[in-house]
C-alpha cells in the first residue's frame, strides 16, 4: 500500500513537473524581418516570457525562412503568426490566447484613382506583397499578377515606378513606413480587407509550454497589463520607424 501511495504521488509530481518551462532554459525564435507588428511583437512576447521567469531570444529571418527554423525544430517557434499558419505547419502548436492583430491593407497612389473596397476588388489591379506572408498570400491566392518583394520598403519602390498598382500590407506598417519614406501625403489606403487575430506558435518539442504561455497571455490581457505594454511598444517602434 505504502508503495502505492509513494509511486501515484511520483507520478503526479512529474506530471506537474511536466508542465513547466524546462529551468534555466533560454529559448530561441524566429520573427519575420522589416515588418512592423513583427518589430511590436519583438518587444512585447519577451516581457510576458519574463513575467513567468523565462528568458527569450527573438532572431528575425524571411517569412520562409522563419518558418523552415520554427518548423525543423532549429528554433522553439515563432512569435507571431495568424490561424491559418498553426493549419499548414503542424509541427508548430498555436498558444491558443492570441496577444496582438493585424489589418490587411491595400496601399496605392492617389494620382492612380485606384478602388479597392472589397478583398474581390483586388483581382482588378496589379499587386505586390511581401515573401512569405500568411496573411497577404491568403487574400491573394489563386492570383497570377503579384510581385513577391522582401520588404515593404521595397514594395513602395515598385508602386512609385509603376509596376503595380497597389500593394499589400498591415495597416500599421504600411502606414509608418510610407512615413518613413515622405510618402504619406501620395498615398492612400484602403479599409481593412481583414482583421485578424496573431499567435504566438511553439515546436512541439516545448508542448509544455503552451498552457504555461497561455495562461501568461490570459492573466495579462484580462488585467489590462497587455494592452499597456502594447501601446508602450507601438510608441517604441514607431518612434524607431521616423
Amino acid at each position: 500500500m505504502k508503495f502505492l501511495v509513494l509511486l501515484i504521488s511520483t507520478l503526479l509530481t512529474t506530471s506537474a513537473l511536466s508542465q513547466e518551462p524546462a529551468p534555466n532554459k533560454k529559448y530561441e525564435y524566429a520573427s519575420i524581418q522589416y515588418l512592423i507588428e513583427q518589430e511590436i511583437g519583438r518587444i512585447v512576447l519577451p516581457q510576458i516570457y519574463k513575467n513567468i521567469g523565462v528568458e527569450i531570444n527573438i532572431t528575425p529571418f524571411p517569412g520562409e525562412r522563419a518558418q523552415f527554423e520554427a518548423n525543423q525544430g532549429n528554433r522553439d517557434g515563432e512569435i507571431m503568426r495568424i490561424w491559418t499558419y498553426g493549419e499548414e505547419n503542424k509541427k508548430s502548436i498555436r498558444v491558443p490566447t492570441p496577444y496582438y492583430f493585424l489589418e490587411t491593407v491595400a496601399f496605392s497612389l492617389q494620382e492612380s484613382h485606384v478602388e479597392i473596397e472589397t478583398k474581390e476588388d483586388l483581382k482588378k489591379y496589379k499587386l505586390a506583397k511581401i515573401r512569405g506572408v500568411k496573411h497577404t498570400n491568403n487574400i491573394t491566392k489563386g492570383f497570377s499578377d503579384v510581385y513577391v518583394m522582401n520588404s515593404t520598403e521595397n514594395m513602395f519602390k515598385v508602386l512609385l515606378d509603376g509596376k503595380v498598382d497597389a500593394i499589400l500590407t498591415n495597416a500599421l506598417d504600411g502606414e509608418l513606413v510610407s512615413k518613413r519614406l515622405g510618402l504619406e501625403h501620395i498615398i492612400t489606403r484602403s479599409k481593412p480587407l481583414a482583421t485578424l487575430p496573431l499567435y504566438h506558435y511553439i515546436n512541439q518539442k516545448n508542448k509544455e509550454l503552451v498552457p504555461v504561455i497561455d495562461k501568461e497571455i490570459l492573466r495579462v490581457k484580462n488585467n489590462g497589463l497587455l494592452a499597456k505594454l502594447i501601446l508602450q511598444a507601438e510608441q517604441i517602434v514607431i518612434e524607431q520607424n521616423k
